[in-house]
Formats: C-alpha cells, structure tokens, sequence
C-alpha cells in the first residue's frame, strides 16, 4: 500500500509539474505573441499621434471643464484605483480570475482604465489572450508617457455610449440635451454606468436607472458619497429624462 501510495504521489507530482511547464509555456506564447502585436499598433499609430488626434476633436472635452461627479462616477465603477496602479492592476485581475472561477464564465476582465484606453483605441473588442497582452504592454506605454489626467481625458473621450454617441460630449448631447460640462449629478452618474454595456442601456432606459443604482453605490463604497447623498441622487437618476436616438 505504502508503495502505491508513493507512485501515485510521484504521478501526481509529475502530471503537475508537466501542467506548470504547459501553463509557463502556454504564458510565454501568448506574452510574445501580445508584444508583437503592441508593437504593430503603436508603429502604425504611434502614442503621441495618437494624443494629438484625440485631443484635436472638435467634441475634446478636457479634464477640468468635466464634472466632478462624473469623474468620481466613473472612477468608482471602472477603475477605482486608478491613481495608484501604473496601466496594469494585479489586484484587479485576481479577483476578476476568481470571480471567473466562481462562476464558470469568462465574464469578469480585471481591466484598467488605461487598458481599456488601449483595447479602444488600439485593438478589437474580441476576448483574445493575446490580445489582451498586447493592451498591457500598451497601457504600460501609456501610462510612462502621459499623466493620470491626460489618460482620463483620452478614456471617456474615446469610449462608446450608445446611440452613436462616441465620447462624452455626445452622449450629454444625445441623451440629455446639454453639453458635458453642465451635465447635472443626476446625469453624470447615468452617463458613468452606461460604456459598460452601451447597447443594452442606450436601448432601455429602465435598465440604465437600474445600472445608475449601481454606480451609485459604488461611489459609496469608495468614499464619494455618503449612503444618504446617493439615496437622493437615486431618486432622481430613477426619473430623469432620457433620450434614445443616434447622432450622425
């Protein structure tokens, strides 16, 4: 039995050590393939060409004409330690792993603002493990070139809203009629919850309040609302006018 017992041990030793060489293997592979693949797009575009283009839109809103609120709103949601991290979040990415194991789905991605900066502007929207190698190396090239600031601005400029609404000023302009800096908290917050799921929310009103709800209590968690100031602005996400329709 002893002798049976260590042979199983040994195999079991080695089936995991061959797993451990395969998953390395396997890491090494797709980190090569996502630096080619980083490299190809910042050749073709590279990050300052990239900045200027963005920031000579004729809809650029820049950093300080933002609302605070909104700023807090998408912080709290997409990125909450933004200021911290430099393009890549391990936290982040560990507890998307293991909210993925817990519930059998790939739907959890760990991803930065930086990243997603670099998924949007850079790569497709396809779940590749290349792909997503290839946008921290870039969101690691972002962050060495370009401010916290500049980053944010480059993120909810380029972002889609839904209802052909590319960046922030048009989707104050789509759905509320206003420009960006003179969006209410009400609608600041609306807008933060919707480049999450743009096309389910764009389509329903009900589900971009209930979304609203949710950045509201993620502010919360993260210190920028008190539990009764969000209650107060749920009341009015809950009612204020939305608009659904395209801008050319």
């Amino acid at each position: 039995m002893k002798f049976l017992f260590r042979i199983l041990r040994r195999l079991v030793g080695y089936l995991l050590g061959v797993l451990l060489v395969a998953l390395i293997a396997a890491a090494a592979t797709f980190g090569w393939q996502g630096y080619k693949l980083y490299q190809s797009a910042v050749q073709a575009t590279p990050l300052e060409t990239l900045y200027q283009s963005i920031t000579a839109r004729p809809s650029f809103v820049p950093y300080d004409q933002l609302p605070q609120t909104y700023i807090n709103a998408v912080l709290s949601v997409e990125d909450s330690r933004f200021v911290h991290h430099h393009g890549v979040d391990p936290l982040s990415i560990a507890r998307a792993l293991w909210a993925d194991l817990r519930s059998g789905t790939l739907a959890e991605g760990g991803s930065t603002i930086t990243q997603q900066l670099a998924k949007n502007v850079y790569f497709t929207q396809e779940k590749r493990m290349a792909r997503k190698a290839a946008e921290m190396f870039a969101a690691l090239d972002i962050e060495k070139h370009y401010s916290k600031q500049e980053i944010f601005e480059m993120y909810v400029n380029t972002i889609y809203f839904g209802s052909g609404c590319y960046g922030v000023a048009e989707a104050a302009e789509g759905y509320f009629k206003t420009d960006a800096a003179s969006l209410t908290d009400a609608q600041a917050v609306v807008l933060a919850g919707l480049p999450q799921a743009p096309s389910v929310y764009a389509s329903s009103p009900a589900l971009a309040h209930k979304r609203a709800r949710v950045v509201l209590q993620r502010m919360v968690d993260c210190h920028k609302l008190t539990q009764d100031a969000a209650a107060q602005l749920s009341a009015e996400t809950d009612v204020i006018p939305f608009i659904t329709r395209s801008i050319a």
